[in-house]
Protein backbone atom coordinates (compact mmCIF):
# COMPACT_ATOMS: atom_id res chain seq x y z
CA UNK A 1 0.00 0.00 0.00
CA UNK A 2 1.48 3.35 -0.99
CA UNK A 3 1.41 5.05 2.40
CA UNK A 4 2.94 5.15 4.89
CA UNK A 5 5.07 17.62 1.33
CA UNK A 6 10.15 29.49 -3.76
CA UNK A 7 13.11 28.20 -1.93
CA UNK A 8 16.43 29.00 -3.55
CA UNK A 9 19.05 26.28 -3.38
CA UNK A 10 21.82 28.00 -1.46
CA UNK A 11 25.31 26.66 -0.99
CA UNK A 12 24.23 25.35 2.38
CA UNK A 13 22.25 22.57 0.74
CA UNK A 14 25.45 21.10 -0.69
CA UNK A 15 27.09 21.03 2.72
CA UNK A 16 25.34 17.90 3.98
CA UNK A 17 26.34 15.05 6.23
CA UNK A 18 26.44 12.27 3.62
CA UNK A 19 29.70 11.07 2.13
CA UNK A 20 30.16 11.93 -1.52
CA UNK A 21 30.32 8.30 -2.66
CA UNK A 22 27.51 6.93 -0.50
CA UNK A 23 23.87 6.89 -1.56
CA UNK A 24 20.73 6.32 0.39
CA UNK A 25 18.29 3.86 -1.16
CA UNK A 26 14.60 4.67 -1.40
CA UNK A 27 12.02 1.97 -2.05
CA UNK A 28 9.92 3.86 -4.52
CA UNK A 29 6.72 4.01 -6.53
CA UNK A 30 6.06 7.13 -8.64
CA UNK A 31 2.31 6.91 -7.95
CA UNK A 32 2.60 6.88 -4.14
CA UNK A 33 1.81 10.30 -2.63
CA UNK A 34 3.81 9.38 0.47
CA UNK A 35 6.87 8.64 -1.64
CA UNK A 36 6.25 11.94 -3.39
CA UNK A 37 6.51 13.75 -0.04
CA UNK A 38 9.99 12.32 0.45
CA UNK A 39 11.17 13.13 -3.06
CA UNK A 40 9.78 16.67 -2.98
CA UNK A 41 11.62 17.33 0.28
CA UNK A 42 14.80 15.79 -1.13
CA UNK A 43 14.66 18.04 -4.18
CA UNK A 44 13.93 21.13 -2.09
CA UNK A 45 16.91 20.46 0.17
CA UNK A 46 19.37 19.51 -2.57
CA UNK A 47 19.59 15.87 -1.43
CA UNK A 48 17.92 14.17 -4.38
CA UNK A 49 21.21 13.24 -6.05
CA UNK A 50 22.20 11.41 -2.87
CA UNK A 51 19.23 9.04 -3.15
CA UNK A 52 19.02 5.96 -5.35
CA UNK A 53 15.42 5.15 -6.20
CA UNK A 54 14.56 1.44 -6.23
CA UNK A 55 11.25 0.77 -8.02
CA UNK A 56 9.16 -1.43 -5.74
CA UNK A 57 5.69 -2.91 -6.23
CA UNK A 58 3.37 -3.34 -3.28
CA UNK A 59 -0.27 -4.40 -3.05
CA UNK A 60 -2.51 -5.05 -0.03
CA UNK A 61 -3.08 -8.73 -0.88
CA UNK A 62 0.24 -9.60 -2.54
CA UNK A 63 3.13 -9.93 -0.10
CA UNK A 64 6.50 -8.50 -1.13
CA UNK A 65 8.91 -10.75 0.74
CA UNK A 66 11.98 -8.78 -0.32
CA UNK A 67 10.55 -5.56 1.08
CA UNK A 68 9.34 -7.38 4.21
CA UNK A 69 12.96 -8.06 5.17
CA UNK A 70 13.46 -4.30 5.43
CA UNK A 71 10.01 -3.12 6.46
CA UNK A 72 7.74 -5.68 8.15
CA UNK A 73 4.73 -3.55 7.22
CA UNK A 74 5.63 -3.89 3.50
CA UNK A 75 4.75 -0.26 2.80
CA UNK A 76 6.28 2.55 0.81
CA UNK A 77 8.31 4.63 1.27
CA UNK A 78 11.10 2.67 2.93
CA UNK A 79 14.61 4.10 3.02
CA UNK A 80 17.99 2.55 3.74
CA UNK A 81 20.46 5.16 4.95
CA UNK A 82 24.06 5.31 3.79
CA UNK A 83 25.10 3.42 6.95
CA UNK A 84 22.51 0.67 6.50
CA UNK A 85 19.76 1.80 8.87
CA UNK A 86 16.21 1.25 7.56
CA UNK A 87 13.64 4.01 8.08
CA UNK A 88 9.89 4.19 7.48
CA UNK A 89 7.32 5.90 7.07
CA UNK A 90 7.27 9.22 5.14
CA UNK A 91 7.19 11.33 8.31
CA UNK A 92 10.28 9.68 9.74
CA UNK A 93 12.16 9.68 6.43
CA UNK A 94 11.36 13.33 5.77
CA UNK A 95 12.56 14.44 9.19
CA UNK A 96 15.72 12.35 8.80
CA UNK A 97 16.51 13.97 5.45
CA UNK A 98 15.87 17.39 6.92
CA UNK A 99 18.62 16.68 9.46
CA UNK A 100 21.20 16.13 6.72
CA UNK A 101 21.47 19.60 5.21
CA UNK A 102 22.50 22.98 6.54
CA UNK A 103 19.91 25.09 4.74
CA UNK A 104 16.62 26.39 6.18
CA UNK A 105 14.78 23.54 7.86
CA UNK A 106 11.57 22.10 6.39
CA UNK A 107 10.61 21.01 9.92
CA UNK A 108 10.61 24.18 12.04
CA UNK A 109 12.81 23.37 15.05
CA UNK A 110 10.65 24.80 17.82
CA UNK A 111 7.79 27.02 18.86
CA UNK A 112 4.36 27.51 17.37
CA UNK A 113 5.71 27.28 13.79
CA UNK A 114 6.72 23.67 14.46
CA UNK A 115 3.34 22.63 15.83
CA UNK A 116 1.48 24.32 12.99
CA UNK A 117 3.65 22.53 10.42
CA UNK A 118 3.24 19.16 12.14
CA UNK A 119 -0.50 19.62 12.46
CA UNK A 120 -0.74 20.45 8.76
CA UNK A 121 1.33 17.36 8.00
CA UNK A 122 -1.06 15.23 10.06
CA UNK A 123 -4.06 16.72 8.29
CA UNK A 124 -2.53 16.15 4.86
CA UNK A 125 -1.51 12.60 5.78
CA UNK A 126 -5.02 11.92 7.07
CA UNK A 127 -6.54 13.09 3.80
CA UNK A 128 -4.14 10.81 1.96
CA UNK A 129 -4.87 7.83 4.22
CA UNK A 130 -8.59 8.17 3.50
CA UNK A 131 -8.01 8.71 -0.22
CA UNK A 132 -5.73 5.68 -0.60
CA UNK A 133 -8.05 3.43 1.41
CA UNK A 134 -11.05 4.53 -0.63
CA UNK A 135 -9.08 4.00 -3.83
CA UNK A 136 -8.53 0.36 -2.84
CA UNK A 137 -12.17 -0.02 -1.89
CA UNK A 138 -13.53 1.32 -5.18
CA UNK A 139 -10.86 0.33 -7.69
CA UNK A 140 -9.34 -2.89 -6.31
CA UNK A 141 -11.93 -4.65 -4.16
CA UNK A 142 -14.41 -6.76 -6.18
CA UNK A 143 -17.60 -4.81 -6.76
CA UNK A 144 -19.81 -7.35 -5.00
CA UNK A 145 -17.71 -6.92 -1.82
CA UNK A 146 -17.60 -3.13 -1.75
CA UNK A 147 -19.17 -1.26 1.18
CA UNK A 148 -20.67 2.06 -0.03
CA UNK A 149 -21.19 3.46 3.47
CA UNK A 150 -17.55 2.84 4.37
CA UNK A 151 -16.44 4.51 1.15
CA UNK A 152 -18.70 7.48 1.87
CA UNK A 153 -17.10 7.75 5.30
CA UNK A 154 -13.63 8.00 3.77
CA UNK A 155 -14.78 10.69 1.36
CA UNK A 156 -16.29 12.60 4.28
CA UNK A 157 -12.87 12.62 5.97
CA UNK A 158 -11.26 13.95 2.80
CA UNK A 159 -13.81 16.73 2.41
CA UNK A 160 -13.69 17.67 6.07
CA UNK A 161 -9.91 17.94 5.84
CA UNK A 162 -10.09 20.10 2.74
CA UNK A 163 -12.67 22.36 4.35
CA UNK A 164 -10.45 22.80 7.41
CA UNK A 165 -7.48 23.76 5.24
CA UNK A 166 -9.57 26.09 3.10
CA UNK A 167 -10.86 27.85 6.19
CA UNK A 168 -7.32 28.71 7.30
CA UNK A 169 -5.60 29.41 4.00
CA UNK A 170 -7.06 32.92 3.83
CA UNK A 171 -5.44 33.64 7.19
CA UNK A 172 -2.03 32.80 5.76
CA UNK A 173 -1.78 29.36 7.36
CA UNK A 174 0.01 27.93 4.32
CA UNK A 175 2.12 31.02 3.63
CA UNK A 176 5.69 31.72 4.66
CA UNK A 177 8.85 29.63 4.40
CA UNK A 178 8.46 26.10 3.06
CA UNK A 179 7.46 23.53 5.69
CA UNK A 180 6.60 19.85 5.83
CA UNK A 181 2.99 20.92 6.30
CA UNK A 182 2.91 22.71 2.96
CA UNK A 183 4.61 19.79 1.21
CA UNK A 184 2.16 17.26 2.63
CA UNK A 185 -0.89 19.34 1.75
CA UNK A 186 0.48 19.89 -1.75
CA UNK A 187 1.02 16.15 -2.24
CA UNK A 188 -2.47 15.41 -0.93
CA UNK A 189 -4.07 17.80 -3.40
CA UNK A 190 -1.93 16.38 -6.19
CA UNK A 191 -3.12 12.88 -5.32
CA UNK A 192 -6.74 13.99 -5.49
CA UNK A 193 -6.09 15.36 -8.97
CA UNK A 194 -4.44 12.05 -9.91
CA UNK A 195 -6.92 9.54 -8.49
CA UNK A 196 -10.08 11.63 -8.02
CA UNK A 197 -10.23 13.88 -11.09
CA UNK A 198 -14.03 14.17 -10.87
CA UNK A 199 -14.13 15.23 -7.21
CA UNK A 200 -14.20 18.92 -8.16
CA UNK A 201 -12.47 20.05 -5.00
CA UNK A 202 -11.35 23.34 -6.55
CA UNK A 203 -14.92 24.52 -6.95
CA UNK A 204 -15.68 23.89 -3.28
CA UNK A 205 -12.44 25.22 -1.82
CA UNK A 206 -11.42 28.23 -3.88
CA UNK A 207 -8.85 29.58 -1.44
CA UNK A 208 -7.06 26.24 -1.23
CA UNK A 209 -7.21 25.93 -5.02
CA UNK A 210 -5.55 29.32 -5.43
CA UNK A 211 -2.77 28.38 -3.03
CA UNK A 212 -2.19 25.05 -4.77
CA UNK A 213 -2.06 26.65 -8.22
CA UNK A 214 1.08 28.48 -7.12
CA UNK A 215 2.55 25.68 -5.03
CA UNK A 216 2.21 23.14 -7.85
CA UNK A 217 4.54 25.24 -10.01
CA UNK A 218 7.53 24.52 -7.78
CA UNK A 219 10.26 22.56 -9.51
CA UNK A 220 10.00 19.82 -6.88
CA UNK A 221 6.30 19.40 -7.63
CA UNK A 222 6.48 19.47 -11.41
CA UNK A 223 9.32 16.93 -11.32
CA UNK A 224 7.25 14.47 -9.26
CA UNK A 225 3.86 14.50 -10.99
CA UNK A 226 2.75 10.85 -11.06
CA UNK A 227 2.58 9.17 -14.48
CA UNK A 228 -0.84 8.36 -15.96
CA UNK A 229 -2.32 5.03 -15.05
Amino acid sequence: MPTCHGRAHGSGHDDNKIGKDNKMKLRYSPTSPFVRKVVVLAIETGLDAKIERLPTTVAPIKPNDELAHQNPLMKLPTMTTDDGQVLFDSRVICEYLDSLHSGPKIFPPSGMARWVALRQQSLGDGILDAAVLNRYETAVRPKELQWPDWSAGQMRKIRNGLAALDGKVGEGALAGPLTIGQITVGCALGYLDFRYPNEGWRERYAGLAKWYADFAKRKSMTATVPPPG
